[in-house]
């Protein structure tokens, strides 16, 4: 079979690889995946297995073993790149790609860690290899504007996808979860299709991600090390900011306290300062505050500390990425109480 030039799996394929860390994509194309199969074979036994603990041996009768209840076996499998991390299984795997059962379809998931190799150009000729990352800001936007009208019956401005996604971002699954709110919020009894305006997302729709920044900045500013961790626990857990979010803004705060702290040393007066920093708003004074408390030494250790945080958070070699940025905004809170 020719290998596939567009994005969606279908019913022809035999393997499909789903890698990358947007989950709503790699659901959303696992399912369009098993619907066309079972629009093609009228019906499809699914069977679901884990990488991490499932055998070479178990996948592969699974693979060759025919549905029970049905013409066709859709073969699951998470954690593939676990799987595929073992040489003599990837090469056992790359025999069965180059001759693949045809009563069965594998799937298979990875949200990180997927390497390229032979085994993704024999999937191309029998099926495809799809990477599932967070699409950039003006295909977020356009998405957005579709899937508002196919699954949630409603209208959304161009403003109002631009003003969503600057808000929450391109992540697919937020911004899906946050189309279905707004369409109900902006639903009339009778109306043929409801709009969804640039007004509609500023009243309904969270803090954008600048904002939830500032809003993690500004409990360590406080001094408070208790308010911190209150604040960053409700970030990750109920508002679900980004990881890479919440590093970020602490690594720009440890640069402004430290900077900040440098010009003052050298007598610079807080005029300067601000307009050096391009601090405004309610951060002008927080931050010089917190830079008057901090001597130059003691503002370089902790801007150190906050850029090994947040690359240990990305390089995987902090296991608890919130138990690092708890350590970290402890040490900068206390610094500045």
């Amino acid at each position: 079979m020719a290998a596939k030039s567009q994005s969606t799996p279908d019913a022809d394929m035999r393997v499909v690889v789903l890698h990358g860390k947007d989950a709503f994509l790699r659901l959303e194309r696992g399912r369009q995946l098993e619907a066309a199969l079972h629009e093609r074979f009228g019906g499809v036994d699914r069977l679901d297995l884990d990488g991490t603990t499932t055998s070479l041996a178990d996948i592969l009768d699974n693979l060759r073993t025919a549905g029970l209840f049905s013409p066709h076996k859709l073969v699951v499998v998470d954690n593939a790149e676990v799987l595929m991390g073992v040489e003599d299984r990837r090469r056992a795997m790359e025999a069965y790609a180059s001759n693949p059962s045809q009563a069965s379809t594998l799937l298979m998931r990875s949200a990180s860690g997927w390497r390229p190799g032979n085994f993704d150009k024999m999937v191309a000729k029998v099926g495809m290899v799809i990477k599932c990352d967070n699409p950039s800001v003006q295909e977020a936007m356009l998405w957005c504007e579709a899937r508002a009208a196919k699954r949630h019956g409603a209208k959304l401005e161009s403003a109002a996808a631009q003003l969503l996604v600057e808000k929450l971002g391109p992540d697919l699954g937020r911004l899906d979860s946050e189309l279905g709110k707004l369409a109900a919020a902006v639903a009339q009894p009778g109306q043929t299709q409801a709009i969804i305006t640039r007004s509609t997302v500023q009243e309904f729709t969270g803090l954008s991600r600048e904002e939830q920044a500032w809003e993690i900045q500004s409990s360590v500013l406080e001094g408070n090390a208790v308010a911190a961790l209150t604040k960053l626990d409700e970030l990750l857990r109920i508002s679900r900011v980004p990881e890479v979010m919440i590093g970020w803004s602490l690594v720009d705060l440890a640069r402004k306290v430290h900077d900040a702290s440098c010009l003052l040393n050298q007598g610079q007066s807080e005029g300067a300062v601000s307009k050096a920093l391009k601090l405004w708003g309610p951060s002008t004074s927080s931050v010089i505050r917190a830079a008057r408390r901090i001597r130059p030494v003691e503002a370089e250790r902790l801007y150190c500390m906050a850029i090994e945080t947040d690359r240990s958070t990305k390089n995987g070699t902090a296991p608890e990425p919130a138990r690092a940025f708890e350590c970290l905004m402890v040490q900068l809170a206390e610094a500045i109480a």
